[in-house]
């Protein structure tokens, strides 16, 4: 095979699309350092910013999904899907790819329809355990579809299907060596437990308000909380760090010593935290966002609840049970070590190679 490879990667929307294809990206290049690759993504989503922050070239299509009530945005869908269409196939025909790589999210279906309806192998990594709209839709073209989850065959054809798991952050696969200087950064007291809260890369509201209501309530149970609340809330949240048992972050810059430090953690149940948290193994307890497309968080969480791996409250649940959830998750040591074991054998910690040496029998 060439040294030099040409691959392009497409998804984006969100950081569950985009993040898995910079792992994807990088893992390329540290096996071909002279392969050529290009992003594409949608024009005025984040990926327009993160892909070149990653060192990446990045192309913008004038695409966006549908929504689910009629506005305007949905009259304009398919000129918008045209446009794409149209761009798509000069971007393909410039670049000549030996395989493209779609890694979910709206701005994938054109550029991976194109790429597939040429004869150019196409790979897609599809990271929840119940399919977007987009490569539901792509599916039937693709060569490859590399899953997280078992059981994907009840939508994508069997004979495509690769068990790899998401691509994760490589600083995560050791963080027990990283307690000692978890503690250190984070200055926290030894004697005490410790709760990360994580919701997501912009932060989460229920999550934050269950959080700030519930303070009286670990200070009488003496632990000590990282609180990721996002960039959103930071400026609402923030007096709460003069608390000493209350850290408040707009962001966690360093995640392999935030899991290092906990004892258990509250997050959402997007699929690559979902992905993280088995490779993590700690007490979790996960919190799903009920405003994600066809609710992926709840059934990436249900993966995980279905295998006894982690508790779940539904944001409804919260005033009622949470108290009661948290304190057998920081107090029963039996439940602990059950989660722990069971969330463990979820993990898939070589995802990222798996799924280039999938991509690399493709362009044999």
């Amino acid at each position: 095979m060439s040294q030099q490879p040409r691959i392009i990667l497409s998804g984006g929307g969100t950081g569950g699309h985009i993040y898995p294809a910079i792992s994807i990206a990088n893992e390329v290049k540290l096996r071909y350092p002279e392969a050529s690759i290009l992003f594409v993504g949608a024009k005025d989503r984040m990926e327009m910013q993160k892909v070149p922050q990653a060192g990446y070239q990045i192309e913008g299509l004038w695409i966006s999904g549908i929504q689910r009530k009629l506005t305007f945005s949905n009259l304009l869908f398919p000129i918008k899907l045209l446009s794409s269409l149209w761009r798509s196939k000069k971007i393909i025909k410039k670049f000549n790819p030996d395989v493209v790589i779609g890694t979910g999210g709206f701005a994938s279906g054109p550029l991976l329809k194109i790429a597939s309806s040429a004869n150019i192998p196409t790979v897609l990594q599809e990271q929840n355990s119940f399919p977007g709209i987009t490569n539901k839709w792509l599916a039937k073209g693709a060569d490859k579809i590399c899953v997280a989850y078992d059981g994907m065959e009840r939508f994508f054809p069997k004979d495509k299907i690769i068990k790899t798991g998401n691509p994760v952050r490589q600083d995560l696969l050791d963080i027990s060596s990283k307690r000692e200087e978890a503690i250190v950064k984070f200055n926290l007291d030894t004697e005490k437990k410790t709760i990360l809260v994580i919701g997501g890369s912009l932060g989460a509201r229920r999550i934050n308000q269950l959080i700030e209501k519930e303070l009286g309530f670990f200070k009488s149970k003496e632990v000590q909380i990282i609180w990721q609340c996002g960039k959103l809330y930071y400026n609402e949240y923030k007096k709460y760090d003069q608390n000493k048992d209350v850290q408040v972050y707009q962001f966690l810059d360093t995640m392999d010593l935030a899991y290092s430090a906990a004892d258990v953690i509250i997050s959402r149940a997007g699929a690559s935290s979902v992905s993280e948290l088995c490779i993590v193994a700690k007490p979790t307890l996960f919190i799903p966002s009920p405003n994600v497309a066809e609710d992926h968080q709840t059934k990436n969480a249900d993966a995980v609840i279905n295998k006894k791996g982690a508790k779940m409250l539904k944001e409804h649940e919260l005033d009622d049970k949470f108290q009661k959830t948290i304190r057998q998750l920081l107090e029963s040591e039996a439940m602990q070590i059950k989660l722990t074991h069971s969330i463990k054998k979820m993990a898939l910690p070589n995802a990222t190679k798996d799924i280039v040496d999938q991509i690399e029998q493709l362009m044999i």
